[in-house]
Order: structure tokens, then C-alpha cells, then sequence
């Protein structure tokens, strides 16, 4: 079962403001330069497209997936492969700006885990319920354990 992450306007001008900088600052000076080359251009165009295709896919690939015996969290390059046996607790968190965190919104949870350095990750599921209640059923943490 895959969950998709919630997407927020906080979220998408937060990304639309990083696309819009990297655009003008490496689309500008080809502008305004006179002396800039065709390779200038290549080299200014592949950067922006590169960086921005970048955010895009980080963004916008972020899932959720429950597995037989983890849970698979995944957003660009960057995964987590969390066993359920490991995860200690689920809370909400309004915190998205320290920690690990695979997350498109600022309505979010936090997973705690006991099987990695960092020890928790904050993730934001399209629908939260349906994800904590199937969490809940595959975890062996108790009720009193988590905070919805």
C-alpha cells in the first residue's frame, strides 16, 4: 500500500521561490552579459535545468510505501527502509524545520525509529488517518504510545 505526501502552498513557493532564484541567477547574466558564449549558455542552461529538475524530483516523488515487513519512505535519491518491529512511536509534529524529514507540508508526523543514527523521520501523508491507522496495525508500539 503507498501513500503519497501531502503538498501544501507553504511548500510550493517555498520550491517555486528556489526554482525562480536558480533561474535568475543563472539565466540573468546571459541576458546582460554581451560576451557570453554558447558554451556559457550550455553550461548557465544545464545548471538550471539540472537543479531544478532536481527540487522537481525530490518534491514530487516523495512516497510512503508499506511493505510486509518495513516501511519504505522515499523522495528523489534520498530512502528510508524503516522494519516495523523497529518503529517505537508515531506523533504529530508542527517542527518541520530540524531533522530528517522526507515532506511536502507543514501539517506532518513524525515516525520514531530505533534502528538508525537519526532516529526519527517527519513525513506528511496525503491522508494521515488512514496512514497511522494502517501503521498502527502493523506495529507493535501501544496506543498509549503515539499522539495523532
Amino acid at each position: 500500500m503507498t501513500f503519497h505526501s501531502k503538498m501544501d502552498t507553504f511548500f510550493l513557493s517555498i520550491i517555486s521561490f528556489a526554482i525562480f532564484t536558480t533561474g535568475a541567477v543563472t539565466i540573468l547574466p546571459l541576458i546582460f552579459d554581451d560576451e557570453a558564449t554558447t558554451t556559457d549558455a550550455y553550461i548557465l542552461l544545464s545548471i538550471f535545468f539540472l537543479s531544478s529538475g532536481f527540487l522537481l524530483w525530490c518534491s514530487f516523488s516523495i512516497t510512503y510505501t508499506f511493505y510486509e515487513d518495513y516501511l519504505f519512505i522515499k523522495g528523489g535519491p534520498f530512502r528510508s527502509k524503516i522494519p516495523y518491529g523497529h518503529i517505537t512511536k508515531i506523533s504529530k509534529t508542527d517542527n518541520i524545520l530540524v531533522g530528517y524529514r522526507i515532506l511536502s507540508s507543514k501539517d506532518c508526523y513524525e515516525i520514531f525509529y530505533t534502528s538508525e543514527v537519526l532516529g526519527s523521520v517527519k513525513i506528511s501523508p496525503k491522508d494521515p488517518e488512514r496512514f497511522v491507522s494502517e501503521l498502527k496495525k502493523r506495529c507493535s508500539f501501544g496506543s498509549n504510545n503515539n499522539d495523532e
